[in-house]
C-alpha cells in the first residue's frame, strides 16, 4: 500500500509551497503519481498533491489534462502499486476538480515531447502559469525557462 493511501483522509501537515506565489501552477501527471506514490509526507510531491487536495495553491487543470491523469493512475501496472480502487481515484480526482481553476488551453508553442504538448497549450493560455514537472525534457527546454520548475523548487517558492 502506498503512502498516500496511508494517508488518505488525513489533514495534510505542510500542504503545498511554503510561500504566497503571484503565479498559478499546472501540476503535469508524474508530480501528481509520484505524490501518491511515495511514503515520504514531506517529499515535494507529495506537499504539492497535498497542497492541491487542500486548495492550498491555485492550480489549474484542463479537461484533457484531468483525463489524463485518471488514464495514468488506473493503468494496470500502476493500480498495484497506489492501491486505489477506481471509485478512490474518481473520489480523489473529484476534489483536485473542485479546487482547480478549469482553463481552456490556448495554442503553445511545439512541445519537446508531443505527449506534452497539452501542458504547453495550458501554459499558453496565461503569462502568469507555471508548470510544475519533474520531466526533465519539459525542465531543460531553454523556450520554456522560468516557466517549467521541479517540484522542489516549487515547494520552496519558486
Amino acid at each position: 500500500m502506498s503512502g498516500r493511501s496511508r494517508r488518505a483522509g488525513q489533514p495534510a501537515a505542510r500542504a503545498g509551497a511554503s510561500r504566497a506565489r503571484s503565479f498559478a501552477a499546472i501540476v503535469d501527471t508524474n508530480v501528481v503519481v509520484a505524490g501518491l506514490l511515495t511514503a515520504n509526507d514531506s517529499a515535494p510531491v507529495a506537499r504539492i498533491l497535498d497542497g492541491m487536495l487542500a486548495a492550498a495553491f491555485p492550480f489549474l487543470l484542463s479537461e484533457a489534462l484531468l483525463a489524463e491523469y485518471r488514464a495514468v493512475l488506473l493503468r494496470p501496472g500502476l493500480r498495484p502499486l497506489h492501491g486505489l480502487d477506481v471509485a478512490a481515484v474518481d473520489a480523489i480526482l473529484t476534489t483536485l476538480a473542485q479546487h482547480a481553476v478549469v482553463l481552456a488551453p490556448g495554442r503553445g508553442t511545439r512541445a519537446p515531447d508531443r505527449g506534452d504538448q497539452l501542458l504547453w497549450d495550458l501554459l499558453a493560455a496565461r503569462p502568469d502559469l507555471v508548470l510544475v514537472t519533474g520531466d526533465e525534457r519539459l525542465l531543460n527546454d531553454m523556450a520554456m525557462a522560468g516557466r517549467v520548475m521541479d517540484p522542489l523548487t516549487f515547494v520552496d517558492g519558486g
